[in-house]
């Protein structure tokens, strides 16, 4: 989604250059170092040293090493030689796409290919902000906000990327600015100033087209500010403040990236592109005595967020928000006692600057123990007079949490794990929706196709999507795994064998080929289940997790619709591919412009094998929002997710000798506000 020129300004405020001193201890999958960052620079910069003035970093992340060295090195450290340290790194150099692969333990470079193929790389904030100034200080744009009788100083801009509509010839590197009007709100995307249209020339940093159609009015200011502080009476009942307090302190540890807790042990790191990535991640059978594999990497792949107004200034707001905006690195500092509870704990990250140097984003992580009063297992047993046994196990769970806020949205990601096995991955969205400013003031003036909902006076609120793409490495009890679809089929009961009419059964078919695993999820009740067809329990059947979905939606856009076509991925629910270690992007690595022709779609046309081999599966959650005014003038967060959960993995039930947390204390009292 666009940024305002505010909250990037905010962003790198907080932000902060990190020393070259500053060096951990390596894990494999650790994600890159301020130390290395500034070595990527250096050896960018020799490599082009007359294209300094002329050369900015678009992405600068880790290249994950061969999945064969870390697992070798997880099997036999501290014997085994850490696998070598690799940047993967897009740059723009003299106005070419470099894609380069930086070999850190020897400072210099493996591979350097120029990009010749459809779509761009990400933005930078900092030709966000670039573009932005340009148009703050346009003659014909302040002339613009005069006529409306606008102030210049209480506007702010934001940069929309401009998707791709069947054009033959690259536009090159162009955003298109809208702007918004905060004169009496913070909220400024309920105030769009519409129907002005500026593109710039990213490469170039200059205007290349402006349009002033018509005046359009801007909503009012009047009850849009979201703030505490600006909220008058009458205000709804006020609830006393509830903490738990864990006076032995977390029950996880945090060494480095590896995270411990219960019967989990995973490593955490993070990416300016897709947020945090779950990797290794084992749990403790107290069966078998040993740790057993689950996961090996688990991260959002891309979002895709298309709008349904085909008016001149909306038809091409179809975002993609990893590849286009970066998701990491929209990320926030979280608020303690706010966004997370009392008794969290925070990690930041590290992300690059245009210019390659490192910068350090705060807090970008919580992780913390939950305890929200639900029951992991219980059961009272009535039929054994005269007594009355009751067990009951309260359900605790760690959560690993990261805000994303691309724009007007804010996404709440959370990885939670639970004792049972279970893997429970949710996305909360809120913030503020994008509305189009409009001459209507009440429903019944309405008369023509508005594409979406009249929230307040002269403000609609425009229908949309989210589409959610996980990339999910399973590698349950190792590497070569399956995955079995399981339809429940009802079954007629026709030769009088029982005075049932019906009944169901499982059929299970296991995927051969990728064709075969796609899926699209609906009224169909289904199984699906990645296994190992080389592992069974003790009762013969395969060992495996299965995916239990959240809510379902498919993309309601016909297929050779432009969006469509480049976001092709979110045509099936489910997709599962065998492992390669390139196929991580579903949208592809270029997304801005992209033409489709590099997404999960067009990979999975090769039609490869996956029975009983190293297998992704990639899974799409959704949201088609329908805004109400509920939604105005700020959204309550709405949540969907998926749980991985055991199938057969345990031998009984893997948390039957689990006993309840010690010292739970609810205390009658609340917590200060001060940062921890």
């Amino acid at each position: 989604m666009a940024h305002s020129l505010k909250i990037l300004f905010f962003l790198f405020s907080t932000l902060s250059i990190i020393p070259l001193s500053h060096q951990l201890e390596q894990h494999p999958l650790d994600s890159l170092t301020p130390n290395e960052f500034i070595r990527v620079q250096a050896v960018v910069n020799q490599s082009h040293p007359t294209s300094t003035t002329n050369l900015t970093f678009q992405y600068i992340g880790l290249n994950e090493p061969d999945k064969q060295a870390v697992l070798s090195w997880l099997q036999n450290n501290p014997t085994t030689t850490t696998p070598p340290r690799q940047a993967f790194v897009v740059a723009c150099i003299n106005h070419q796409t470099h894609e380069l692969i930086i070999d850190l333990s020897r400072d210099d470079i493996v591979t350097d290919r120029i990009h010749h193929g459809f779509g761009y790389p990400s933005l930078t904030f900092q030709e966000q902000i670039d573009a932005v100034q340009l148009v703050l200080n346009y003659a014909p744009f302040l002339a613009a906000l005069n006529k409306r009788g606008l102030k210049a100083e209480k506007v702010v801009c934001g940069s929309f990327t401009v998707g791709w509509f069947g054009e033959t010839k690259q536009n090159g590197r162009v955003v298109k600015i809208m702007c918004y009007y905060f004169d009496g709100t913070v909220n400024l995307y309920m105030r769009p100033i519409e129907a002005i249209t500026v593109t710039v020339d990213l490469e170039a940093m200059k205007i290349i087209h402006f349009q002033d159609r018509l005046v359009v009015p801007v909503p009012k200011a009047a009850g849009t500010d979201y703030r505490e502080s600006k909220q008058k009476p009458p205000f709804g009942p006020e609830l006393k403040g509830i903490t738990v307090v864990q006076p032995d302190g977390p029950s996880f540890t945090i060494d480095g990236s590896r995270v411990r807790w219960a019967n989990w042990d995973f490593h955490l790191s993070f990416d300016a592109r897709v947020g945090p990535i779950i990797s290794l991640a084992s749990i403790y059978d107290t069966e078998k005595q040993e740790f057993r594999r689950v996961m090996y990497r688990g991260f959002v792949s891309e979002l895709f967020v298309p709008y349904m107004d085909l008016t001149e200034e909306w038809y091409y707001r179809t975002f993609f928000d990893a590849g286009e905006y970066g998701y990491g690195l929209c990320a926030v500092p979280l608020e303690p006692l706010r966004d997370c509870p009392a008794n969290a704990v925070y990690m930041g990250a590290f992300v690059a600057a245009q210019n390659g140097m490192p910068i350090e984003m705060p807090n970008v992580f919580c992780i913390f123990e939950r305890n929200a009063g639900d029951v992991m297992w219980r059961h009272t047993e009535t039929m054994i007079p005269p007594d009355l046994i009751t067990e009951v196990r309260p359900d605790m769970s760690l959560v690993v949490r990261m805000v994303s806020t691309v724009g007007n949205y804010d996404y709440i990601n959370d990885w939670e794990f639970k004792q049972i096995g279970s893997i429970k991955v949710t996305v909360g969205l809120t913030g503020l929706l994008e509305v189009r400013g409009s001459k209507y003031t009440h429903k019944d003036q309405i008369d023509e196709e508005v594409y979406g909902t009249l929230l307040a006076e002269n403000t609609l609120g425009a229908y949309h999507d989210h589409f959610i793409t996980y990339h999910l490495d399973l590698d349950v009890d190792g590497e070569s795994n399956s995955f079995v679809k399981s339809k429940l089929q009802t079954v007629k009961v026709t030769d009088q064998t029982s005075p049932r009419k019906s009944y169901w059964k499982v059929v299970s078919e296991t995927a051969k080929t990728e064709s075969d695993a796609k899926i699209k999820l609906g009224s169909d009740s289904a199984e699906l289940l990645v296994v190992n067809p080389n592992k069974r329990t003790k009762m013969g059947n395969f060992v495996g997790y299965r995916l239990i979905p959240g809510s379902v939606a498919s993309p309601l856009m016909t297929d050779d619709d432009y969006p469509q076509i480049r976001a092709a991925f979110t045509e099936y629910n489910v997709w599962v591919t065998p492992y390669n270690k390139s196929e991580k992007w579903a949208g592809g690595i270029y997304t801005d412009q992209s033409r489709g022709d590099d997404t999960l779609a067009t990979w999975t046309s090769r039609n490869r094998r996956i029975e009983n081999k190293d297998i992704v599966l990639w899974y799409t959650l959704g949201f088609h929002h329908v805004p109400y005014q509920e939604d105005f003038p700020l959204m309550p967060t709405i949540s969907t997710g998926f749980e991985l959960r055991p199938a057969n993995f345990f031998e009984y039930n893997p948390v039957l000798k689990v006993k309840g947390p010690n010292n739970v204390r609810w205390p009658n009292c609340s917590v200060s506000s001060s940062g921890l």
